[in-house]
């Protein structure tokens, strides 16, 4: 029954371990809830949570739950449901509820990849998580990231940006958004097809303690996990050490080694074994054989697609003079201010504003705060 499940999620003391001792004891949330006391204090459970299965204390909250769920368009997958997914429950820990909105079994049914990095990231890694998962998402891989700021809006944004599909992995209820600011975020998501999966309960705030939670979910729904910018210490780490204990695949990003933000996708291609990741083909080939023969193009194809080299080399047609030397004098990976433009192309300010208008409309530059400009990839 539904209402068991939920009730035993909330219940304090019962983490994901507790619950999985205790469904490996008895076989069912019914089923522990018909235990004696005695029973339940040989699995050396907090006395709290003892306390609370005997006197079966939630069934109301845990119904209300469930109303509340179906009223903001959520719905509750369990453990034991055919519909749980399959890689998730995979992982030593799966959580035994997970709240899901949106179009997730079309998210779930694809094949996923994890991208996570820094919440306080270059404008380097921005880019590179949004041409990765863009070029991901566009041949129909799902982008799943844990919703932050940073490295994660990054990746959902370049998802979203192919039309392809992304899921947000919260450290809240799904009824919560976190951080304030990522509200339009989460509607683009859930307006694209993409979904919201959380394991806590509604109204559920962030707290710190939750995040390490939310990791394993991320990793565990995934193939495997990019790490595009990771300080030494970063959560994105230990969202990596998960998918190593998972048996998921891990990848990332190389940077400067002179950064904060290289040390730790650095250090997991120099020591961790992680696959150095520059192009999409590079994740792709690391996938099981079925998936990469779906994802990389045919090896004679008619059409060789561009290398990120080429990419940074090629002047899109139609430009005009002025605004090809814009295009010129921006980079990727580093900003640049409308006064430093003026000094480099010696134009008028209202001539420069019209070409960085065009080359916006274009979507071949993105506007940063501050007045700054990078090419987009």
């Amino acid at each position: 029954m539904i209402r068991d499940w939920v009730e035993l999620n909330m219940t304090p003391g019962i983490g994901p371990r507790a619950a999985a001792k205790l469904l490996e004891r008895f076989g069912s949330a019914k089923a522990v809830y018909s235990a004696t006391r005695a029973e339940l204090e040989q699995l050396r459970l907090v006395p709290e949570a003892v306390d609370s299965i005997i006197a079966r204390d939630l069934q109301a909250r845990a119904e209300a739950e469930i109303t509340a769920v179906r009223k903001v368009g959520g719905d509750i997958l369990l453990l034991d449901d055919g519909v749980y997914p399959s890689s998730l429950r995979e992982i030593y820990d799966p959580p035994i509820v997970l709240y899901v909105k949106g179009a997730w079994s079309e998210c779930l049914d694809q094949p996923c990849i994890g991208v996570v990095g820094s919440r306080k990231c270059s404008t380097y890694g921005q880019n590179a998580a949004m041409m990765l998962s863009r070029d991901l998402a566009q041949r129909g891989v799902t982008v799943v990231s844990g919703f932050a700021r940073g490295i994660d809006a990054a990746a959902h944004r370049g998802a979203l940006e192919s039309g392809g599909r992304t899921v947000a992995v919260l450290g809240t209820g799904i009824d919560e958004v976190y951080p304030r600011d990522h509200k339009r975020l989460a509607a683009e998501i859930l307006d694209g097809g993409g979904a919201l999966v959380s394991q806590f309960p509604l109204g559920t705030p962030p707290v710190s303690e939750n995040f390490p939670y939310r990791n394993r979910i991320i990793s565990g729904l995934s193939l495997g996990v990019l790490v595009v910018e990771a300080s030494e210490m970063s959560g994105s780490l230990i969202t990596a050490r998960l998918a190593l204990e998972q048996n998921r695949e891990v990848w990332a990003v190389p940077g400067n080694i002179t950064s904060r933000n290289s040390f730790g996708t650095n250090y997991l291609i120099k020591g961790a074994g992680a696959k150095l990741v520059q192009q999409w083909q590079d994740i792709a080939t690391e996938l099981p054989p079925q998936i990469a023969a779906n994802l990389l193009p045919p090896p004679f194809g008619e059409k060789r697609e561009k290398s990120l080299a080429d990419k940074l080399q090629f002047v899109p047609e139609g430009l005009s003079r002025t605004e090809t030397c814009v295009f010129r004098l921006l980079a990727p990976d580093s900003r640049v201010h409308i006064d430093s433009l003026v000094a480099q192309s010696k134009l008028g300010m209202s001539e420069l504003t019209a070409a960085l208008l065009a080359l916006e409309m274009r979507e071949l530059i993105r506007v940063l705060p501050g007045r700054c400009f990078v090419r987009k990839l």
